[in-house]
């Protein structure tokens, strides 16, 4: 049973692993603000995640299937969104990045709703990854519960990066320079999923 999962357990890690809209956010609130005070956005990340993982893996995805300009729009809202989050984090005034606050718990999972590599992954768990031999909400579950085991230490690594970072950050120069570097990550994102 275990080997049959190793595919979904691999992608999972691959997905939740690499740079991401999430993963960068992640890093800039940890950086900016420290781990506890990102762990509402942790947990909210991985919340948005696996309701939509439930969702499409339950028959959501098909929709993207029947209809591909969905999946267009939501591609281009999210690059949108993500543009104003660059532009947003880039902007910060020296000194001001550090008063404002990390995504809330509901600002991080209702963020997923256009996070376009949250649903890239989805419709592939979806499409590729579900079980066979099981019901499809149980099918989903497993999927979900995988994604969600593999995803919250994932977050969590990537908040203590920002984390770990946070000290070289005290001089505002170098704040600033990071603001802009966490902005152009979030820029280039943005336009990669619009290609």
């Amino acid at each position: 049973m275990w080997t049959d999962l190793l595919p979904v357990i691999s992608y999972c890690l691959v997905m939740t692993t690499t740079p991401g809209p999430n993963n960068v956010m992640l890093a800039s609130s940890g950086a900016q603000f420290g781990f506890r005070s990102a762990l509402p956005q942790i947990l909210g990340q991985n919340s948005g995640v696996a309701v939509q993982t439930y969702a499409t893996c339950l028959g959501l995805g098909s929709l993207f299937v029947a209809y591909p300009v969905l999946h267009q729009v939501l591609r281009v809202a999210g690059a949108l969104y993500l543009v104003f989050l660059a532009w947003k984090l880039s902007g910060s005034a020296l000194g001001q990045a550090r008063a404002s606050q990390p995504l809330s718990f509901t600002q991080a999972a209702l963020f997923q709703a256009i996070n376009p590599k949250t649903w890239v992954k989805s419709i592939t768990l979806a499409t590729v990854f579900m079980p066979a031999g099981l019901s499809a909400p149980m099918g989903a579950l497993l999927v979900t519960v995988i994604g969600l085991l593999i995803g919250l230490p994932s977050a969590s690594m990537w908040a203590l990066f920002g984390v770990a970072i946070r000290r070289l950050l005290t001089d505002p120069r170098k704040q600033r320079f990071f603001n802009l570097s966490m902005g152009a990550v979030l820029l280039l994102l943005a336009v990669s999923f619009l290609r």
